[in-house]
Formats: C-alpha cells, structure tokens, sequence
C-alpha cells in the first residue's frame, strides 16, 4: 500500500516507545521499574469517577457540540479567569480528546508552509513533529541548564525573523521541570507584541508545582489575550490521562476554525468524560494538593539520590514531575546510557534526545511512581552505572 510522503515527516513521542520495549522484557519475566512515562500512578479521585457515573446514568452518552458542552465550556472559563487572573467566557473555549489536539489544530489553523514556529528544545517533541508535518520551518531554542532550563530572551530575540509566525512556550516544562518567571514571561510578551507573534503556551502542568511557586500564564500581559492559545486539561492535576480530557481557551474568533478541525477529525469529545470535568474543576481540590505534596517528597528522593550516582549532576525541579539529570560525567551518550540502564538495570528511562537534539548529555526520568520504587530504581542505576 502506497503511504503518502507527508507521513515521513511525523515524529512519535518515545516514552511510548520506551514503554512498549518494556512491556515486551515484562513479558519475558525481567522486573522493570517504569520512571518514562508521564502519567501520575494515582487513582483518578472518587468524586470525579462518580460525577462521570452520574453522567452516563442520565444519558451523557452521545454526541455533543465539537467545541464542547456549553456548560462545560462555561465552567472551563470560570476556572481559567480565576486560575489565570483575567477574564475569559465559553465563547473562548474549545474542548478536546486530550491536550495534544489543541496543539495540532492550533499550528494547523495558525501557521502557513512558509512560516517559522520557535520550539523549546530539550521540549515535548510532538511540538516539533506537527511544526513538520504543516510544512513549516521548526526553529529549535535552546533550553540551557545553566539558566535552570529557562528560556532564555535574548537567545529567542535572535531567532526571530520576519517569517516568524508562533512561538510555544511550556511552563512548568517537560522534560526538565523548569518554570518561566514572571519577568521572563513579562518580556517574552513585549516580543510577541513587537513582532506580531502568535503564543501557543503549554500549560498542562500548571497545578504542579513547588516550593511556594504560583504559575503564571503569558496571556495576562499586555496585548497578549488576543494572540495567545492557552492549552490545558486534566490528565496531570487529576489523574485522569485516560479520560482524554483536554481544552484550549483562545482569542474567540479562532474557536469556530478550531472547532471545524475538530469537525473533521473526532466530532466532539466524550460527553460524560467533560460532565466529570466540571467535577474535577469545581469540586475540592484536596486531591490535587494531596498529589503534589507527595511529587513534592518523591522529587527531593529522587533529586538527592541521583546527585550521589557519580557521573550525574541533577538540578531540582521547579514544577511537573520530571527531572532531567545531566550524564555528561559517565562518558556515555544519553541514548545507550537509557537502553543500558533498561536491559541491565531494569529501569525505564528516556534519553535526552527523546526531546530533541540539545538534550544530549540528559537523561529523563519521571518520579510519578512510589517512593519505594523510587528507591529501588536509584539503587539499580548506582550499580549499573558503577559497572559502567
């Protein structure tokens, strides 16, 4: 069968990758300790699982709007104006199967062959994956440990051109945990307004996060609130990445084009799935903070021990739950250290590079697994890497 060439151009998101190698050593009786994917080990919360029961039980179980239940909607913009500071309205939002829609609809809608889009790298590599397969160019900005992996605005000032079209900021970070201040955040708008930039800002983890940090989001400053596409969702805050809940809140005039790519690719989102979501965001938020304080404890374990592997070098994360330790010191590549580390060491990890080319020299680790087998990975990778 002939598959058309465009398809080439796609990247994949190597976590799952990862995953499936080590399903496969599972099966053949090896343990494996799971620190690649992103995904919280905790239970979805009981009031939110209960909210979606009640949905189907009153007959939430067919088609909705494509951008998304009114109440729904309505619900998502109460939670953003008071999460994010300025006001928004239901006309400004879009509900997803998931996150990664809004970020493949949005570049669609938004960026022509001829443009180029700025990308954090080491970053979420479907952002570049999509960047390619519309065409345009994917200008990779350097994310450096020695600015504790924040952008930095003078590196982005030189890579703007006037074919720059979008920029995509992600605060807090994967792979590495870093936050952009709000300063950093203050300055990067200034350019967006100067240059006529649209904002794609990722801020699906913006409920994680540490040591008294409270996000904020770039669509508070001056100019921004007509130019920026906030994504979102519940898959990391409530434990809910099965649910493929997600959401966009954007400049209403972009809703109904959104919409109509959602038209054309899955209809609507599952009706009792965005019935749970007004649970999720309007109920108590214990759970939440209950789930942080513990990412909170497994990321001193896990900074900590990895700082006592010679060979590693580990800064302490601000938000998500990844850290994003430098191996440079092992004399050995971020890819075969990954693959060493699961075939000899039982620990399922992702190289650097899984995020782009700068993360060479960085390993990726998730700490949303137990403490326990938090522990027990940083022993196994002490002794693999000893062997080494």
């Amino acid at each position: 069968m002939h598959i058309a060439s465009r398809i080439k151009t796609l990247g994949t998101e190597s976590a799952f990758e990862v995953l499936v190698k080590a399903r496969a050593l599972e099966a053949q009786g090896k343990q494996i300790i799971h620190l690649e994917v992103g995904e919280p080990d905790f239970e979805t919360p009981a009031r939110i699982r209960n909210a979606a029961k009640m949905a189907l039980d009153a007959g939430y179980t067919h088609y909705g709007p494509a951008a998304g239940l009114p109440h729904v909607r309505k619900a998502i913009a109460e939670y953003m104006s008071r999460t994010r500071g300025i006001p928004f309205g239901q006309n400004q939002v879009v509900v997803t199967p998931g996150g990664k829609p809004i970020m493949f609809f949005a570049i669609l809608a938004c960026v022509e062959r001829s443009d180029e889009v700025i990308y954090p790298n080491p970053g979420f590599p479907i952002y570049e994956s999509v960047i390619n397969f519309v065409g345009a160019k994917a200008v990779p900005l350097q994310l450096k440990e020695e600015n504790e992996f924040r952008l930095d605005v003078e590196d982005l000032k030189g890579l703007i051109t006037p074919k720059t079209r979008m920029l995509i900021l992600n605060s807090p970070h994967n792979p590495t945990g870093g936050i952009l201040t709000g300063d950093d955040l203050r300055r990067i708008a200034e350019l967006a307004v100067k240059h006529d930039l649209i904002v794609l800002s990722d801020e699906i983890y913006s409920r994680i996060l540490y040591d008294g940090f409270e996000h904020v989001s770039i669509v508070k400053f001056p100019g921004m609130q007509e130019r920026t596409i906030i994504l979102d969702g519940f898959s990391k805050a409530y434990a809910m990445t099965g649910w493929r809940l997600g959401f966009g809140v954007m400049p209403e005039e972009l809703v109904p084009v959104i919409a109509q790519l959602q038209i054309n690719s899955n209809s609507c989102t599952a009706s009792f799935s965005q019935m749970a979501g007004i649970e999720a965001l309007a109920g108590p938020q214990d759970d939440v903070s209950k789930m942080v304080a513990e990412f909170k404890r497994r990321r001193e374990a896990i900074v900590d021990g990895l700082n006592a592997i010679p060979g590693f070098r580990c800064l302490k994360p601000l938000g998500a739950f990844y850290v994003f330790p430098n191996i440079v010191g092992t004399g050995k590549q971020s890819r075969v250290l990954a693959d060493h580390l699961l075939h000899e060491a039982g620990v399922a990890c992702l190289s650097g590079t899984a995020f782009g080319s700068f993360g060479e020299g960085y390993l990726r680790f998730s700490y949303a697994n137990s403490l326990e087998n938090i522990e027990k990975a940083l022993q196994k990778v002490r002794a693999a890497v000893r062997k080494l």
